[in-house]
């Protein structure tokens, strides 16, 4: 083997590992969030990012203080949320939102959305990436 093939074929080689590893990596609900760490947050939303891998909702948390925390909120990619009904309008900035999920495990204001529910007692549901959707 020539040493270019034989270098093109260690870096394909390392590309496809590496690709492997980014894949598993993504899809690891619990790398990033901690099933027993559930919350239920009331808050207004602030921020929509209707995008794939993910989406994410930013909704401001009056905390028991009066402090305002603005928590980014993952969901799935915006081709599964279509497939589960939600479409884009459904929650336009300035909704307020009661979300059910699963908090960051570095305890930051963030979380993993598993269900929406909308003051008109609407619910739209997501669950975990890996998990039901109820």
């Amino acid at each position: 083997m020539t040493r270019p093939l034989s270098t093109m074929l260690a870096l394909t080689s390392l590309a496809a590992v590496g690709a492997v590893g980014t894949a598993s990596a993504h899809h690891a609900f619990a790398a990033e969030f901690d099933r027993d760490k559930p919350v239920q947050l009331t808050g207004t939303v602030t921020e929509v990012r209707w995008a794939n891998p993910h989406a994410w909702i930013y909704i401001d948390v009056e905390g028991s203080d009066g402090t305002i925390v603005n928590w980014a909120l993952e969901t799935r990619g915006a081709n599964n949320l279509i497939r589960l009904g939600w479409r884009p309008a459904d929650v336009p900035v300035g909704t307020v939102l009661i979300i059910e999920g699963y908090q960051a495990r570095n305890d930051s204001p963030t979380a993993s959305i598993a269900s929406v529910t909308f003051d008109d007692g609407r619910r739209l549901f997501a669950g975990p990436p890996d998990g039901p959707t109820r």
